[in-house]
């Protein structure tokens, strides 16, 4: 089975965490029910620097997802597809 994933990495100001934690429990509802995976990982050496996941087992099903979601993120779309080995 293949899989693809897109990277994003963001730091937020404090102030901004609460804010930002909800509008991922939105995201991660929405990949949740498009057939994606949504991970969301926080450097605990640097508050407030995250690392979100998006995965599917397709990139178009991938593409569809994140062109629909709540917040469509920012820049190019890279989609990296997973390397058999």
């Amino acid at each position: 089975m293949s899989r693809v994933l897109t990277i994003q990495r963001t730091t937020i100001p404090p102030g901004e965490r609460a804010k930002y934690l909800a509008r991922l429990a939105e995201r991660a509802a929405h990949y949740s029910g498009v057939n994606c995976r949504f991970w969301v990982f926080e450097d605990p050496g640097l508050k407030n620097a995250f690392v979100e996941f998006t995965e599917a087992d397709d990139a178009a099903t991938l593409a569809e997802a994140i062109a629909s979601a709540p917040e469509p993120g920012s820049g190019p779309l890279r989609i990296y597809h997973q390397v058999e080995l």
